[in-house]
């Protein structure tokens, strides 16, 4: 059985022959550069000092080669835009290599220095004449967002403003996709998880617009969520247009990438925190599913694509609601968060969406946990989400800085030995 007919049957809800591996996917299933970094090298893949790219450089996110794919079993390869989240394009490598000595080359666009403070500021398309939308603190690992939010009349608001992002695929993109995905189909054997972009309503990475210039409309985080109530009425124009947009834009790709895809990311929107939802079930069913309707809808209405929701912290109280509105996938599944009990959730909703993540915890477990710590979770991960199918297996989120390798190896080693069916 090839990777691809393994997820094809887990998403089915179906035992394949052993549980499908997630690392590295999409840009919140994948690994810190400087994990994958320090990966390949005990794998001995490169030489010392050999670079890893920064596919994705507000999270920081390393590149996950086929020759890693190969050697951790894994199960899926990623299809992405040409754009960063920060404007600019993934060309003209470079080398850079602020983190801790860590290796790596960066896009063209990635045109910045430390700061006498010790911060990195990122600046949008890579323009050092726009006020800079990035910051990384002396000693992070990442890129907060800069709010830049004008001051906002609410008699002269704009739909239009709150858009500026959301525009037709260009010829060139669409071009873009059909050229990848038909290599990534043809040259592997692998499924394709793909992220075209446009769905995402309320998306909080997107709502600062760290990608524009000079910002319009709602950009601020805090105001954004105060306006999907104070502002319902512009929130939802908002989301309309945003709405038609997309689907002529699935349209399109999928005229020109067709049936070489898996699943599609459709909603990165956070919609939990720790210790509950950010919004109520009625506030989403009445503002965000109409729109989630609307593209599973027409994903699974057109296509044999599976629909995929991320959304980190506790969110027992929607994972009904997401049903309803057609997602077929639910990441990363944060078990750490109130209310996000594995067995519980497998035994409740485990025949009706398939949980893509929750295998290990990556805020305690696999960056400070022991080896044996890591295994025990693993296993139970396993029992709990593995049985009938309906589970991919991946990290709580992307893997993080400073994580073990050791507990890395032993997590996909656990997978490889207690993750074959039929479960022990």
């Amino acid at each position: 059985m090839n990777s691809r007919e393994r997820v094809g049957l887990a998403l089915n809800h179906e035992e394949p022959d052993r549980i499908p591996l997630d690392l590295g996917g999409s840009v919140v299933t994948g690994m810190h550069v400087s994990t994958v970094y320090r990966l390949r090298q005990t794998l001995r893949l490169d030489e010392h000092g050999t670079p890893v790219k920064v596919i994705e450089p507000y999270q920081m996110l390393g590149e996950i080669k086929y020759d890693l794919v190969e050697a951790l079993g894994i199960d899926v390869v990623p299809l992405v835009g040409t754009s960063t989240l920060f404007g600019y394009k993934n060309e003209g490598w470079k080398p850079w290599t602020a983190l801790e000595g860590t290796s790596m080359l960066v896009p063209e666009g990635f045109n910045t220095d430390p700061e006498p403070n010790g911060d990195i500021l990122m600046y949008p398309e890579g323009d050092k004449s726009a006020p800079p939308s990035g910051r990384m603190p002396a000693g992070g690992w990442y890129f907060d967002t800069i709010i830049r939010q004008p001051p906002i009349d609410d008699q002269n608001l704009n739909v239009e403003d709150n858009l500026e992002e959301f525009t037709p695929l260009s010829e060139d993109e669409l071009a873009h996709f059909e050229a990848a995905a038909e290599r990534l189909y043809t040259a592997t054997d692998r499924a394709v998880v793909a992220d075209f972009g446009g769905s995402g309503f309320g998306r909080l990475a997107l709502v600062p617009a760290p990608f524009l210039k000079y910002p319009k409309g709602i950009r601020d985080v805090a105001e954004w969520y105060m306006s999907t109530v104070s502002r319902r009425d512009y929130v939802y124009e908002v989301f309309e247009r945003q709405c038609e947009i997309a689907l002529a834009n699935l349209a399109k790709v999928y005229q020109a990438v067709g049936d070489r895809v898996a699943v599609v990311f459709v909603s990165g929107t956070d919609f939990g925190m720790q210790t509950g939802s950010f919004i109520s079930p009625k506030t989403y069913r009445e503002l965000f599913m109409p729109f989630h309707k609307q593209v599973n809808g027409w994903v699974h209405k057109h296509t044999p694509w599976k629909t995929f929701i991320h959304t980190c912290g506790s969110v027992w109280n929607l994972v009904e609601s997401f049903i309803e509105a057609g997602f077929d996938i639910m990441n990363p599944v944060q078990c750490s968060a109130a209310r996000m009990d594995p067995l519980t959730l497998k035994e409740t909703f485990g025949d009706q969406i398939t949980f893509w993540g929750g295998a290990v915890d990556t805020q305690r477990t696999l960056p400070f946990g022991t080896p044996d710590e890591v295994r025990r979770e693993v296993q139970d991960r396993i029992q709990a989400f593995g049985p009938g199918g309906g589970f991919v297996f991946n990290t709580i989120h992307n893997v993080q800085p400073r994580t073990p390798i050791e507990n890395l190896l032993v997590m996909v080693e656990t997978l490889r030995e207690c993750g074959t069916y039929p479960l022990a």
